[in-house]
């Protein structure tokens, strides 16, 4: 069986987000990016599932500017076999991924889709539902395990009340969770040999999908700042303080 993993090139999450002095984005010059962490978790997925001997085949694949090779270059070090990069400037949106995706799965025929839950960029999540409904598939969302049978995978997910386990007949598409697993690191002789692993690139016109933004961004800044605590003497003046002064109660 064939697994398809999609990652996306973001903002490091230990990097400092600015907004841009216009307030027409988040600054993105000379900013460290890395792949999106619960995509780092769909590869470490794939990889074990490779490992175990559920998969034969771990493909990569990521929709963003020539510089989302290095992102690829990433899973490839990590243990990847292939890599497939659609190359666009363009913000690409949920659903806009979703129809490329669902092309390259339909050439590379995979028997199971590995999405990260959500990217930290936008945090649309809404790649992997949107995908499993284009390809008319089974969806187990926010995995935090996953197991493989011949015809079927059984998925753990969070929800309200605790743990809710869902079996889903193949080809499926699965979104992960922070819990589901911890990345590897991927060692320097591994990184050298990543450079050499074969990276396939295309663009949005290879699959007819036009990758305009639908939606428009009228204004980013940044939340206010917090204000100060202040301490009670007892919970009546709580309730007293909530009630006057902050209109919760």
């Amino acid at each position: 069986m064939k697994i398809l993993v999609t990652v996306k090139r973001v903002v490091d999450f230990n990097v400092k987000i600015r907004v841009k002095a216009d307030g027409s984005g988040v600054e993105l010059a000379n900013v460290k990016m890395s792949m999106n962490p619960f995509d780092e978790i769909s590869v470490e997925e794939a990889l074990r599932l490779k490992e175990a001997g559920k998969a034969s085949e771990v493909v990569v694949v990521s929709i963003g500017p020539a510089k989302a090779e290095e992102t690829l270059r990433t899973a490839l070090a990590m243990g990847a076999d292939r890599a497939i990069l659609v190359e666009t400037d363009d913000q690409v949106e949920p659903l806009t991924v979703a129809k490329i995706v669902k092309q390259v799965a339909e050439a590379e025929q995979p028997g199971l889709i590995i999405v990260g839950k959500q990217a930290i960029d936008d945090d649309s999540n809404q790649t992997g539902q949107m995908l499993s409904a284009l390809l008319g598939w089974a969806q187990g969302t926010f995995a935090s395990k996953v197991e493989i049978g011949e015809k079927s995978a059984t998925v753990t997910r969070e929800v309200d009340g605790g743990l809710q386990t869902v079996e889903l007949k193949l080809p499926a598409v699965v979104t992960t969770d922070l819990r589901l697993n911890e990345p590897r690191y991927a060692s320097l002789p591994n990184i050298m040999k990543a450079k050499k692993k074969p990276l396939d690139k295309k663009s949005p016109a290879d699959f007819g999908v036009d990758t305009a933004a639908r939606l428009k961004v009228l204004k980013t800044e940044e939340p206010s700042g917090r204000k100060a605590g202040i301490k009670v003497k007892s919970v009546a003046e709580l309730v007293e303080k909530l009630k006057t002064e902050a209109g919760v109660l």
